[in-house]
Formats: C-alpha cells, sequence, structure tokens
C-alpha cells in the first residue's frame, strides 16, 4: 500500500461522496449526521492549527493525550511561539533546552516521548516517506516501538497526518461521548461497543468519526 503524504492547508474538501453514501446506508444514525451537513469538510478544522507534517501531527497527538482539545491547542501554541511561530522540526526540538517543553505546557515524561521521537527522525529511522508507504498496521506497530506512543496517538496520526479512510481511535473519551449522545446510550459505551458499533462504518471509519466529532462540537444531532 502506498499512500502519499497530503499537504497541508490545501482547502479542505467536501467529505467523498461515494464514503458519504456507503455510511448513510450503513447506518441510520450517521445518515441523520450527513443529511444535517449536506456541505461537511471533515479535515476543516485542520484550518485552526499550524501546517502538520508527520513529525507536527506526533507533536500535536502527543500534546493531546488525556487532555481536552483547547489545552492542546493551547501547549501548542505556546510551543509555536518558542520557536518563532512554527513547531519545531525534529532537528530544532533536538537542539533546544528540554525545559522549552516543560514552559510551553509538555509534561516531563511528554517530553521525554518527544525527544525520542525526533531523534529517530533525525537519524533515518522514521521519515515521513517511508510512513507514508506502510500499511495502517505498520505505522501502527512502528510509532508504538516508541515508549510514549499507544494505539491512540498511533491510530491519530494515520487519521490527521496520513489522511488514511478506515481509521477508528479507540479508546477516545470524545468520541465515546460523542457516540453515547447520537446512539442514545444511557451509558458511556465501552471501548468493546464502540468497536462493534464501528464495525459497520467499514471502509469508511475515519469519515464517521469526523462526522461524529462534529456532532458532539457543533451542537447538532
Amino acid at each position: 500500500m502506498s499512500v502519499e503524504v497530503p499537504p497541508r492547508k490545501r482547502a479542505a474538501a467536501i467529505a467523498d461522496p461515494e464514503a458519504r453514501e456507503f455510511l448513510r446506508n450503513a447506518d441510520p444514525v450517521l445518515a441523520r449526521l450527513i443529511d444535517a451537513r449536506p456541505d461537511f469538510r471533515p479535515r476543516a478544522w485542520l484550518d485552526e492549527l499550524p501546517p502538520l507534517d508527520v513529525f507536527g501531527s506526533l507533536i500535536f497527538q502527543v500534546a493531546g493525550q488525556q487532555l481536552s482539545v483547547a489545552s492542546t491547542r493551547a501547549i501548542i501554541s505556546h510551543l509555536e511561539e518558542r520557536f518563532g511561530g512554527h513547531l519545531p522540526s525534529p532537528a530544532e526540538l533536538l537542539a533546544a533546552d528540554p525545559q522549552v517543553l516543560r514552559e510551553s505546557g509538555f509534561s516531563a515524561r511528554k517530553g521525554e516521548t518527544l525527544r525520542a521521537l525526533a531523534e529517530r527522525f533525525v537519524d533515518g529511522r522514521l521519515s515521513d516517506d517511508a510512513l507514508s508507504r506502510m500499511t495502517d498496521e505498520e505505522v501502527e506497530a512502528t510509532l508504538t516501538e516508541v515508549p510514549g506512543i499507544g494505539p491512540w496517538t498511533a491510530r491519530g496520526v494515520l487519521l490527521v497526518a496520513l489522511d488514511r479512510p478506515d481509521v477508528f481511535l479507540s479508546g477516545d473519551l470524545a468520541l465515546r461521548r460523542a457516540i453515547q449522545r447520537a446512539y442514545g446510550f444511557d451509558h458511556l459505551p465501552t471501548d468493546e461497543e464502540v468497536a462493534k458499533l464501528s464495525d459497520r462504518w467499514r471502509p469508511y471509519r475515519s469519515l464517521a468519526v469526523s462526522y461524529l466529532f462534529a456532532s458532539e462540537y457543533d451542537g447538532q444531532t
């Protein structure tokens, strides 16, 4: 499988009609969310962030571990301020005092994770090009070899940086809450319940996730 890393900051495209129609037919709850958003652009939220290559996406995902979206964006903004208005490259991050990450809002553990990632990008063990040519499973296996990178973070990279079409963010609390609201669960669904539900969305789970996040944050159901 070979997938090119998409250029950042291109105008976000409207949801793929074929994928949208598949999801409408597969799931009546999603059909309602889809019909409420005829011009939905699943990647438009990225316009609010700095350009993200794979390393930048990893910075964003690591920052967001166990934190709200608002807190994550604040940390990213603080980090940009300390690097002249942009996110650091792997080499820039390694050259900087580790205290810069702490001052930006990263915990010591997250800082160690980012430096370990940066080392791998600098020495060639990781690269945008290599990751773009891997399968989803290979990307996840490669990234989770790094201490501090788990499946949620790796799948976020697949979704955000590599724009893969069939990614499901198992374990994501905000997604579970969106599913609870949209599907009328009387409890926060378990990871097992969520995974079972998501099977009907294959091979377009990424788009389904985007609609569910939109339903949670824009207030429309």
